[in-house]
């Protein structure tokens, strides 16, 4: 059996944490549904246990150790904090942690009736997290460069898509106009890299927490504002930007760009959840094409 095909059961997770932490192992387990990379459990009302699965590598676990406790002190949303370290073992030779729970509904499972307030919500949040990271803070990894940068990624999801009603000009067009903007001068800001609906939670329609930082990077906050456009609802994006309020044009720019890379990957995901493909992913299609829709509007 290959790593990637390890079977994650509930008497697992249970053994794993009699050996490691015993004090825990009493706490009712129940699985979470989704996740790819890592396999989610809920333990007991407040922890949830992160199994690695599919990742390939320790590190994104390893970043989320390292940095959430420093970053979780200053951000008005809650999000995960490690709180216990798993080890490899000859039962499970990959790495696993204890971790706070977040509670609340992955958006890509809810929605956000509340959109001014959730814009707003979103805009503090990202204002507490881009500030001057330390020089050991981590660089972006396949995420985090320049849009003219990854142009390749962009075009392949372009051509994976069934478009449908959108045209490619369109979409290309708002790609062309963010590969041509400015890059950002600032300094290396804390970003989270990966917004997407199923890595925010909702509660009485806004934005009630944040997770899954295992792409935490110190770059641009480009990154981070395609949200604008992915997470909130039509009108959002418009509210988002003057609440944010330090975002010159170039990176509006970089971002709407950006925001439409990642519908069309949410697109793609969605896709090939509705031909049954591994790792797919169903509810993410809607979510694409109406982050789509919003990109295209523009603010």
């Amino acid at each position: 059996m290959v790593e990637s095909e390890i079977v994650i059961s509930e008497d697992l997770v249970r053994d794993l944490l009699r050996d490691q932490h015993p004090d825990l192992a009493g706490l009712p387990i129940r699985e979470v549904a989704g996740g790819w990379g890592n396999q989610m459990w809920r333990l007991g009302d407040a922890l949830a246990v992160r199994m690695q699965r599919m990742d390939t590598s320790p590190d994104l676990q390893l970043k989320e150790r390292r940095w959430l406790p420093t970053l979780a002190s200053r951000l008005p949303l809650p999000i995960p904090v490690p709180v216990r370290d798993g080890a490899p073992s000859e039962r499970f030779p990959k790495i696993w942690t204890v971790m706070t729970w977040v509670e609340g509904t992955p958006l890509d499972h809810g929605s956000i009736t509340r959109g001014d307030h959730a814009a707003d919500v979103l805009a503090a949040f990202l204002k507490a997290l881009h500030v001057e990271a330390p020089a050991e803070a981590p660089d972006a990894s396949d995420r985090g460069g320049h849009p003219k940068e990854c142009t390749e990624g962009f075009e392949r999801f372009l051509r994976a898509v069934d478009l449908g009603h959108f045209a490619a000009d369109d979409i290309r067009a708002v790609w062309d106009d963010a590969a041509a903007a400015p890059g950002w001068e600032g300094p290396r800001v804390w970003v989270h890299g990966d917004l997407h609906p199923a890595n925010v939670v909702v509660a009485e329609g806004t934005l009630a927490g944040v997770v899954d930082f295992g792409d935490v990077f110190a770059g641009d906050p480009a990154w981070d504002l395609a949200a604008a456009w992915v997470l909130l609802p039509a009108g959002g994006a418009s509210r988002f930007f003057d609440s944010y309020a330090q975002a010159d044009e170039a990176a509006v720019r970089r971002a709407r760009g950006l925001a439409a890379m990642k519908s069309l990957f949410l697109m793609l995901m969605g896709q090939d959840g509705d031909r049954g493909l591994p790792g797919g992913k169903p509810m993410w299609g809607p979510a694409g094409r109406s982050a789509l829709e919003r990109v295209l509007k523009g603010l």
